[in-house]
């Protein structure tokens, strides 16, 4: 795939050129863009990176930031990305029941996307929420406290 930022996105990039003289800076801001324009961060996207930010960025440091980060998704996911927290505090305040109801809602495992696309269900790492355990995230949306209830509430709402 061939990828081209779109008019919006090259002049938030030229911006940031202009206040980031250190292109290290803009791995994680680009990648970003990236992923808001395709949906994910595959290998060609990477390449473009390194090819736009140029010397000193290798595609090994785009690779490097691009799968260090579960924010920035390897292969397409569907219209609803949900992320569910595996860390201790969630998992201590039932994350594990409430991923097995979502796989079971859904009829899918953690890493899956339903057939009609969807909904992508996968377990991350922290979102910062400890104190609102068990949680999720969908798309830019946290849901917090959550039961088996108020997730079908949530997955009924989404269209």
């Amino acid at each position: 795939m061939m990828y081209k930022f779109s008019e919006a996105a090259e002049k938030r990039f030229q911006r940031m050129l202009e206040a980031f003289p250190d292109k290290r800076s803009l791995i994680l801001p680009c990648l970003y863009i990236l992923q808001r324009e395709n949906g994910f961060v595959d290998q060609d996207g990477m390449n473009y990176i390194a090819e736009r930010l140029g010397d000193p960025i290798s595609l090994a440091q785009v690779y490097g930031v691009a799968t260090f980060y579960t924010l920035y998704n390897k292969k397409p996911v569907g219209k609803y990305h949900i992320q569910i927290c595996g860390t201790s505090s969630c998992y201590l305040r039932g994350s594990d029941e409430i991923e097995e109801h979502i796989c079971n809602r859904l009829g899918i495992h953690t890493g899956q996307t339903t057939p009609d696309r969807k909904f992508t269900l996968e377990e991350v790492e922290c979102l910062g929420a400890c104190g609102y355990a068990p949680m999720v995230q969908i798309n830019d949306d946290f849901y917090e406290h959550l039961t088996p209830e108020k997730v079908d509430q949530i997955l009924d709402s989404l269209n």
